[in-house]
């Protein structure tokens, strides 16, 4: 399996229910490093896993949705963990190479892992297959 991952990060305001997080239902920020692994089992015609410009693009349009944002006013009434957050960035970038926005020969994409990076000692990842 072949793989390419680009990087970008997101800034985020967001609060949490439930005793289980402690502070954190309190209002507070968060800064995540957002990797993208894009997966196939052979490389395209030009010999590369997908457009890595087209793939740096795409993940930061993903990301702008979110960047600046309060996800308690983005997701209402949903727990906005870095579990969760992986998995709608990943369903968004998924979307994207659907639409056809990551190039033609993107559709032979197989799998996506999304990671988010808390910070240096933890992260939280979803994948999925395409």
């Amino acid at each position: 399996m072949f793989s390419i991952t680009v990087r970008d990060h997101v800034m985020v305001a967001h609060s949490f229910r439930g005793e289980v997080f402690g502070p954190a239902q309190r209002l507070h920020g968060a800064t995540f490093v957002v990797d993208a692994t894009f997966q196939r089992p052979e490389l395209d015609p030009d010999g590369v896993v997908v457009d890595i410009g087209l793939a740096t693009e795409q993940l930061k349009a993903v990301l702008a949705d979110l960047d600046y944002r309060n996800l308690d006013e983005v997701f209402p009434g949903v727990n906005t963990t870095t579990e969760f957050l992986a998995k709608e960035i990943a369903d968004r970038l998924v979307s994207r190479i659907h639409a056809g926005a990551l190039g033609e020969s993107a559709r032979g994409l197989t799998g996506i892992v999304v990671t988010l990076h808390e910070s240096h000692v933890a992260w939280a990842s979803y994948e999925r297959e395409l």
